[in-house]
């Protein structure tokens, strides 16, 4: 696990649909080879933005084996572990770790909100069911749980815990975690796209981002240049973005990057109940924001 070394924008990236509904394999898979193309550093499939809990069983191995091959170990593969049974989620690592996955990025149990002890038995009985690298994903936001970095101290014996994605909203966290584990103990990672920037030039290792779906060379600069030392080219980048990157922060997050992903031509709307294609003004509100920064889309 020493030699794990995730860094830079991984696309948290959607799961696309047939107009029946069911998943749409080689248009999911075009998506992902474009997306790697235009230079992202890693994959998330199924985790909120690719619908995990929306999907059967089955249908998420058969999107997991389909991402394995279009990939074919180009860039990390990692997959949302969300369910809503510790033994759910065991027996999903297992069969990921099966398909040939890079990595797991395990969510607490959903629907029931853990206590501390709870939560932590989770995230153990999923590592040491398997010999893949896992990203523990703090959302206390959408899922009711915080794993704080007293939890972290626990988890840290667990060898094949190496990152966290980090949704609290508290950038303090990562100077937190830094601050308590060094800057090698775990990989961190941004999850909440519009405090990216800030969370970079804290010590973060990486974003994990639902706008980059939209905007991937766009965001992958600013990842590069924040790196390299460019900052004010970088924060030009962000300001133009983050009208967008906000859309990331509210309950129809995932409407709304995949109507914002069709309009730029890269997949399309198609989402399944109860999330509902966004009408009115929530759908005026993208439309507008998505053009504003074609029109005014930088240089790189």
């Amino acid at each position: 696990m020493k030699n794990i070394n995730w860094a830079g924008v991984f696309p948290a990236v959607t799961t696309q649909y047939n107009e029946d509904y069911s998943i749409n394999i080689p248009a999911t898979q075009n998506m992902l080879d474009a997306l790697i193309k235009d230079g992202v550093d890693g994959i998330i499939a199924l985790g909120t933005v690719g619908e995990n809990y929306s999907l059967s069983a089955q249908e998420k191995r058969n999107v997991l084996a389909a991402s394995k091959e279009v990939i074919d170990g180009r860039v990390p593969l990692l997959t949302g572990v969300a369910e809503n049974t510790t033994a759910l989620a065991v027996n999903y690592a297992r069969d990921s770790e099966k398909i040939g996955v890079d990595g797991l990025m395990v969510l607490p149990g959903l629907i029931y909100k853990s206590n501390q002890r709870e939560n932590i038995n989770h995230f153990q009985q999923v590592v040491r069911n398997t010999g893949l690298p896992v990203m523990i994903y703090n959302n206390p936001i959408s899922y009711g749980v915080d794993i704080t970095v007293e939890m972290m101290k626990t988890l840290a014996t667990e060898e094949n815990i190496v990152a966290i994605k980090e949704s609290s909203t508290s950038t303090f966290r990562i100077t937190d975690i830094i601050n308590e584990f060094g800057q090698d103990r775990f990989r961190i990672f941004c999850g909440v796209d519009n405090i990216a920037f800030e969370s970079l030039l804290l010590g973060a290792h990486g974003w994990i981002s639902g706008l980059t779906n939209v905007f991937p060379k766009e965001s992958v600069a600013i990842f590069n240049l924040i790196k390299s030392g460019h900052i004010n080219k970088a924060l030009e980048i962000y300001r133009w973005i983050t009208p967008l990157l906000h859309l990331d922060t509210i309950p129809t997050l995932v409407q709304c990057i995949k109507l914002a992903e069709q309009l730029v031509g890269r997949g399309h709307e198609r989402i399944r109940a109860p999330r509902m294609i966004l009408k009115g003004k929530e759908r005026e509100n993208v439309v507008n924001l998505v053009e504003q920064a074609l029109a005014n889309r930088p240089q790189l």
